[in-house]
């Protein structure tokens, strides 16, 4: 018998290279060994593991020494093993030309998004393993994707998210003035693709013109041993126009689309994925007021009959706080994903390192208020001098004179 009777050894997965899997499904596919000549086996098993890990390296000078600190976590999600071939003692000859081992796996119920970082990173594989008498193990493995849903119709991620800063803009211990900062978001929760209208409200109080900006900032961070390691990064901005000394400048709805980015990962105890929205005016001599609004990036994108009462009703409420009108009696139809965001434009050079995009008006058309018109709340009762529901003789009081 020939060491090199295998001719070919791989592993196929039922939903191809492309395909994505979540927690609870079935891992299916199949082994495919082809034997050139009789071949002699002892055992076939196919194993599933799956987790996250964490790594990195901080120095520090001891003296005039540099000591090196290593920092590394782990976290299993995935573990499973079937055999295709059972090891009995004997072996197993295969006759010369193709076969195929199906298998089945069923994931477990939650699983934590597949994802690679500088310092970190969530994988899950599935490797099959040929074990013949005499010879080396003959191995193959095949990497596969894991997306966990995150729904974002869920009353915490469509409550709209608000704050304000101010600060006294300085120069040489003098004070320049009073420069202030509100900014509010419909919900908290977004899809990819999606556009996040950004309500602002700059009051430049100082004697000099001042910049605002927005950005959908990612932060990754790496846990391991009671440290922490961060890495940022800027996946989609947009600038506005200066604010000259004195005035103020309000955004009704700029919009900021959300490139295509992996979800929010917050169940995962040595890593997590975290998107906010940051508006901030420059103030020349004076450092930056950043004004941070939390979000959430999910998978599942927002239904326009889930949770109607609450998404709709706060987004009404959100758009009159912000001076935006009335509601309209009958809501037309809504538009055109392409006429509510246009193409960006290309900012002057110079005027600021994140490229703005287009000022573009919330409408009152779109999905929020097609649906307005149902929910209609019953007028109160008029209002009377007598009482509907008098007492009765027994139960009115009595004078302590009588």
């Amino acid at each position: 018998m020939r060491p090199g009777a295998v001719r070919s050894f791989a592993l196929e997965l039922a939903r191809g290279p492309g395909g994505a899997y979540r927690g609870g499904e079935r891992l299916c596919g199949r082994v495919l060994l082809e034997a050139a000549a009789p071949l002699r086996v002892r055992a076939l098993e196919v194993a599933a593991r799956g987790g996250a890990a964490t790594h990195w390296l901080e120095g520090r000078s001891v003296g005039v020494n540099a000591v090196s600190s290593d920092y590394a976590a782990a976290e299993t999600y995935l573990r499973r093993r079937q055999l295709l071939l059972r090891d009995t003692g004997e072996t197993t000859t295969l006759p010369p030309g193709r076969h195929e081992f199906p298998f089945s796996f069923q994931l477990p119920p939650t699983l934590v998004t597949s994802f690679e970082g500088k310092h970190g990173s969530v994988r899950y594989c599935i490797k099959a393993t040929l074990h013949r008498p005499w010879v080396p193990a003959r191995r193959a493995r095949k990497i596969f994707t894991v997306i966990e849903p995150v729904d974002i119709n869920t009353p915490a991620l469509l409550a709209p998210q608000a704050g304000a800063l101010e600060k006294v803009a300085r120069s040489w211990y003098s004070s320049r003035g009073l420069v202030s900062l509100s900014a509010k978001i419909d919900r908290k929760g977004y899809t990819p693709g999606e556009v996040i209208p950004v309500f602002a409200e700059i009051d430049n109080g100082s004697t000099r013109p001042v910049l605002p900006r927005a950005a959908v900032v990612q932060t990754q961070t790496f846990m391991a041993r009671g440290a922490r390691k961060q890495k940022r990064a800027v996946v989609a901005s947009l600038a506005g126009e200066p604010v000259g000394p004195g005035r103020r400048a309000l955004w009704q709805g700029r919009a900021l689309r959300i490139p295509p980015v992996g979800p929010s990962i917050l169940h995962c105890r040595v890593l997590h994925v975290d998107y906010s929205l940051k508006v901030c005016v420059d103030i020349p001599g004076t450092s930056k007021l950043l004004l941070e609004l939390p979000l959430v990036i999910g998978t599942i994108p927002l239904h326009p009959f889930g949770s109607r009462s609450s998404s709709v009703g706060s987004h009404a409420s959100f758009l009159l706080d912000w001076g935006l009108g009335a509601l309209p009696e009958r809501p037309e139809a809504p538009p055109e994903y392409s006429e509510v965001v246009a193409d960006g434009e290309v900012a002057a050079a110079g005027q600021s390192p994140f490229p703005p995009l287009q000022d573009t008006d919330v409408s009152l058309e779109g999905p929020f208020f097609a649906y307005i018109q149902e929910f209609r709340y019953r007028p109160p009762p008029l209002y009377s001098e007598e009482d509907p529901n008098p007492p009765s003789e027994a139960m009115r009081p009595r004078c302590m004179t009588c």
